[in-house]
């Protein structure tokens, strides 16, 4: 098993930064991909960017640019961070791990409202 926990969001203006953390704790040795969604009022939830083995990153077309996804492995934390935001970046926003055998963990998400 797997726990996450997200923090880090919060009401910040447009052209603000966050830096979202999920804090993974139980069997992180058996973590392959972490990665990071949102999901805003009425619509599905999106993909923002994985950490591919703790080293490598991918990131949704639609993301590139503003999002930057890290890790501190000593701290078994990813992190997001946000820069330029707009308010259509309001949503909550969730980390997810999935294991070596394809079993996803979800934390329980953080919401960044962005204000024009």
């Amino acid at each position: 098993q797997v726990q996450l926990v997200e923090s880090g969001g919060g009401l910040v203006q447009a052209g603000g930064s966050l830096r979202l953390s999920c804090a993974a704790s139980g069997s992180t040795g058996s973590i392959n991909t972490m990665g990071w969604y949102r999901q805003a009022p009425g619509n599905e939830r999106e993909l923002i960017a994985t950490l591919i083995g703790g080293r490598y990153t991918s990131y949704a077309d639609s993301m590139k640019g503003r999002f930057t996804i890290s890790r501190d492995n000593a701290k078994n934390t990813v992190y997001l961070r946000m820069n330029s935001l707009k308010p259509e970046d309001t949503a909550v926003y969730y980390c997810k791990a999935r294991t070596f055998d394809a079993v996803d963990y979800w934390g329980q998400g953080t919401q960044v409202t962005v204000s024009s």
